[in-house]
């Protein structure tokens, strides 16, 4: 069985073991701990884990290889999914987390992995909030059986992101919709850096999909 082999942080919830944990998925260069203060923005009550990324670029962590900017190492990108999705499974049997309750955010590589476990491991996320995402791969095999019906989604992009291209996040929105998700795109006026006021719309979606 896969063993908790990534470094992680765990924070139980103060509300008992019905609350959502939110899987906090980091950027290029990021830790374990990076998004843990938004986290709490987002809930306050919901149980946090941080997970960092196992590879290095240049010493920086990340979830998966990329062979240039925006060009992923695909057979890392699957294997690497594959890895995380069993992690996720294991530390839930192990901090008593709901199955049904973790929610994935991610920023920027963080956010292609959890979009990737989204499309790969339908089970493992009830939902996702997705700063900066593009798409990470593209299903082969097409389904009717729409694996991620109904499960709320958000992708929140920037306008002037010179690391995204607009079409990249669009697309990734369409196709998590022919998956089934309840997918909504919000562009907000910046580049790649996360600002205040979209923090505040995606605490708003959070709040409304999820409770507060």
């Amino acid at each position: 069985m896969t063993q908790l082999d990534f470094i992680h942080e765990y924070v139980p919830s103060s509300s008992g073991t019905d609350a959502h944990t939110l899987v906090l998925l980091h950027g290029t260069g990021g830790n374990e701990q990076d998004l843990i203060p938004l986290g709490r923005f987002l809930a306050d009550d919901a149980a946090l884990l941080g997970v960092r990324g196992k590879v290095l670029e240049g010493g920086m962590p990340r979830f998966f290889r990329r062979l240039a900017e925006g060009v992923f190492d695909q057979e890392d990108l699957l294997y690497r999914t594959d890895e995380l999705a069993d992690f996720l499974r294991v530390a839930s049997e192990t901090y008593g987390i709901h199955p049904g309750k973790r929610i994935a955010v991610g920023y920027s590589n963080g956010a292609n992995i959890a979009a990737s476990i989204l499309l790969r491991h339908p089970d493992v996320f009830a939902g996702a909030l997705l700063f900066r995402p593009m798409v990470p791969f593209a299903p082969t095999d097409a389904t009717d059986t729409q694996p991620l019906r109904g499960k709320p989604v958000l992708l929140s992009a920037g306008e002037v992101d010179s690391l995204i291209p607009q079409a990249e996040t669009n697309r990734l929105a369409e196709l998590l919709k022919v998956q089934g998700a309840a997918a909504v795109l919000r562009f907000h006026p910046g580049g790649h850096g996360l600002m205040q006021p979209e923090l505040q719309v995606a605490k708003a979606w959070y709040e409304q999909n999820f409770g507060s």
